[in-house]
C-alpha cells in the first residue's frame, strides 16, 4: 500500500533478511523493540535502530539533515517481528525511492539488516561486556577488529589492495566526475575502495572502480562503506555500497578506516574531509609510525588546485613541513594517482610481509589514545580545545582534527543540531595565528558550498576567537 505524505511517497511492507543478518535470539528482539521496553538503554537502541534505518531507506533524496528527514516522513516506523525462522522486519510509512514496484531493493535490504547486526553486535558484545577495556589505547583497537570480523569484511587471503577514499558528500559534479574516473583507473588495476559510504565523493570513486572491475571481469570487487550512527543517520550510503559496517561513533569509524584500509586518497571536501586529513596525518606523525609506508594522496581536477594550496598552506603552517610530507598532491590526473597509489600498495604490502603483519588489518599501526577517546563535541568542550602552537605536533593534529568534529557535528548531527539551536554557535579559542588560518579555510569551505547540500543559505555553527 503506498501512501502520500506531503510530496514523499511511501510504503508499508514487511521484509525477511537480507545478506549477512544472523538469527537473532528472543533477548535480542527484546533488546530493540520487544514488548517489556522502559530502560533508557532500549529506547536508545530503538531509536538509533529507527533513525538509521530511515536513513538507509532515504536512497536518491539529496538531505543532510536528520532533522528534515524526520520531518519527511513523520509516520516511518520500523518494528521487529518474530518469526519461526528469526525475525522479519516491518515497516510502515517508509520512503518509496527505496523499492521497485512494490519490493525492497535487494542492496538495501542488505544494508538494513547490516545495521541490525552492528547495533546488536556492538551493544551485547563491545559495549556491555568486560572484556573490552574500551578506556585504553589496545582495547579500543581490539573492539574495532571484533566489529569488522562479526561483519565478515576481513578478507586474510588477498593482498594490500583496499584504498579509502575520502571527500565531500557535497560537490560540483566536474569533481564528482574526476573522482569517478580515479575510482575507474584504480578499478583497472584490481583495487577495491572503501569509503565513508554516502554521496559525492564518496559514491563516485565506488562507481567508477565498478565499472573497471566489470572491465577485468573482477567479480567480487569490495565496495566498503563505514558509518557511525551521527553521519548516517543525515548521509545515506550509496547503492553501490555491498559492504556496510556502522561503527558506534567517528574515533572508531576513523580508526576502522585506517586499520582495513592499505592507502588513501582524498578528493576535495568540507569539514568532515578536514577532520579525516587531521586524523591521518596526526597518526602517521607519531614517531612510531615513522617508518611504516601508507601511501596518502590529495587529489582533484585543475579547479580544485586552489583547495589543495590552501589544504597544504594550512597544514604548513599548524603543523610544519613534516606533516606536509606524510602525502603526496596530484592534480588534474587519474592514472597518475592509480599507478602511485599501485605503488605505495606494493611497498605496504612488502614492509607486512617482512614484519609478518597482517594484510587485512594494520595492527602494527599505532593510534595515541587522544585520537581513539570519544570526543563530546559540547559547547564547553569545543571552547576548551588546546589550540597552541608549540605543542607536540600530533598532539596539536588531534585538537583541531575535534575542532572540525564539533563542526560537523553542528552542521549535521542531530544533537549537535540541536545544541546550536539552543545555545548558539560553538566558541573556538587558540593561538591568532592558527585561528587566523582556520577561519580562512572555514569560509573558504562555505563560501564553495562545501558544507552542506540542503537548500539555503549556510549559517555557520561555530565562532573563531583567537588569542594574542
Amino acid at each position: 500500500m503506498t501512501e502520500r505524505l506531503s510530496s514523499y511517497p511511501t510504503i508499508d511492507t514487511t521484509v525477511s533478511p537480507e545478506g549477512s543478518m544472523q538469527i537473532l535470539s528472543k533477548a535480542e528482539v527484546a533488546q530493540l523493540l520487544g514488548p517489556d521496553l522502559g530502560t533508557e538503554q532500549q529506547e536508545h537502541l530503538q531509536k538509533l535502530f529507527h533513525d538509521i534505518s530511515l536513513a538507509v531507506l532515504n536512497c536518491g533524496l539529496a538531505v543532510d539533515d536528520a532533522g528534515e528527514l524526520q520531518r519527511r516522513f513523520p509516520n516511518f516506523n520500523i518494528r521487529l517481528v518474530p518469526t519461526e525462522r528469526g525475525i522479519s522486519i516491518e515497516l510502515k510509512g517508509a520512503p518509496a525511492t527505496a523499492f521497485v514496484d512494490g519490493e525492497m531493493i535487494r542492496g538495501l535490504r542488505e544494508q538494513l539488516f547490516a545495521v541490525l547486526r552492528d547495533i546488536i553486535y556492538v551493544n551485547n558484545e563491545i559495549e556491555n561486556r568486560p572484556d573490552f577495556d574500551l578506556n585504553s589505547s589496545h582495547g579500543i583497537t581490539d573492539a574495532v577488529f571484533h566489529i569488522l570480523r562479526n561483519a565478515n569484511i576481513l578478507r586474510p587471503a588477498k593482498q594490500p589492495n583496499l584504498v579509502v577514499c575520502w571527500g565531500g558528500h557535497s560537490i560540483p559534479r566536474n569533481e564528482y566526475d574526476y573522482a569517478k574516473e580515479v575510482g575507474h583507473a584504480m578499478g583497472l588495476r584490481g583495487l577495491d575502495i572503501c569509503t565513508g559510504c554516502g554521496a559525492g565523493a564518496m559514491k563516485a570513486p565506488m562507481k567508477g572502480a565498478r565499472i573497471g572491475h566489470l572491465k577485468q571481469r573482477i567479480g567480487n570487487g569490495q565496495y566498503l562503506g563505514l558509518s557511525e550512527p551521527g553521519i548516517i543517520a543525515s548521509e545515506s550510503p550509496n547503492p553501490i555500497v555491498n559492504e556496510l559496517i556502522i561503527l558506534p561513533d567517528i574515533e572508531k569509524r576513523l580508526e576502522g578506516f585506517v586499520r582495513v584500509g592499505h592507502g588513501i586518497v582524498v578528493f576535495p571536501g568540507g569539514a568532515g574531509t578536514a577532520e579525516e586529513i587531521l586524523y591521518i596525518i596526526g597518526v602517521l606523525l607519531h614517531e612510531k609510525n615513522a617508518e611504516i609506508p601508507f601511501p596518502l594522496i590529495f587529489t582533484g581536477p585543475e579547479d580544485s588546485r586552489d583547495y589543495f594550496a590552501r589544504i597544504d598552506e594550512f597544514i604548513r603552517s599548524t603543523l610544519g613541513d613534516v606533516a606536509a610530507s606524510k602525502y603526496e598532491i596530484i592534480i588534474d590526473d587519474p592514472e597518475a594517482v592509480a599507478k602511485a597509489m599501485h605503488r605505495g600498495l606494493q611497498q605496504v604490502q612488502h614492509y607486512r610481509h617482512e614484519r609478518g603483519d597482517a594484510y587485512y588489518f594494520n595492527w602494527l599501526l599505532n593510534i595515541d589514545l587522544i585520537f581513539q577517546q570519544p570526543f563530546n563535541p559540547t559547547h564547553e568542550n569545543m571552547k576548551s580545545l588546546d589550540i597552541r602552537l608549540g605543542r607536540e605536533p600530533y598532539l596539536l593534529a588531534a585538537d583541531l582534527r575535534r575542532a572540525f568534529s564539533g563542526i560537523v557535528a553542528g552542521n549535521v548531527k542531530e544533537e549537535g543540531v540541536k545544541a546550536i539551536a539552543e545555545r548558539g554557535p560553538f566558541e573556538i579559542n587558540g593561538d591568532a595565528e592558527i585561528m587566523a588560518q582556520l577561519d580562512a579555510l572555514l569560509k573558504a569551505f562555505a563560501s564553495n558550498g562545501r558544507m552542506k547540500i540542503s537548500p539555503g543559505e549556510y549559517v555557520p555553527c561555530y565562532r573563531i576567537k583567537g588569542e594574542v
